[in-house]
């Protein structure tokens, strides 16, 4: 009797798994997203004010908290007084507020810092758009 031999189409498979194993992760870097112009949704059910984190053009922070609102704080400042406030009050919303002029790279430290703060989730702020009248 003849049988047919699936030794050699396993190893294509194989290779074609390879490839695309190989290729896959290349193919999502680099995508260009276009964000709608949609205003943003208020949050809503907050009971308390949340704690906001502002970022300059400059790239310094900013926290509404405390009895220093409104001075520049550094990174380790910043990492001390949120994780000691998210250990009191661990429900509390985190925001950051970024500086349109702000570079992408200022508020992803931001949020690392969050992050390392022990913030589990933080929400973006954003102004609504201004209307043609």
């Amino acid at each position: 009797m003849s049988e047919i031999n699936v030794v050699p189409y396993i190893d294509v498979m194989l290779v074609l798994l390879v490839i695309f194993m190989i290729t896959a992760p290349l193919l999502s870097q680099g995508v260009r997203v276009d964000l709608p112009k949609t205003p943003a949704e208020p949050l809503k059910d907050q009971t308390q004010e949340p704690l906001i984190v502002e970022i300059d053009a400059n790239g310094w922070y900013y926290l509404n908290f405390g009895q220093e609102q409104g001075f520049a704080i550094d990174p380790e400042t910043l990492v001390n007084r949120v994780s000691a406030l998210i250990r009191h009050r661990p429900e509390i919303s985190v925001l950051v507020k970024g500086d349109k002029s702000a570079t992408y790279g200022d508020v992803v430290i931001a949020m690392a810092l969050l992050q390392k703060a022990g913030v589990t989730s933080v929400g973006l702020m954003t102004e609504p758009p201004q209307t043609a009248q």
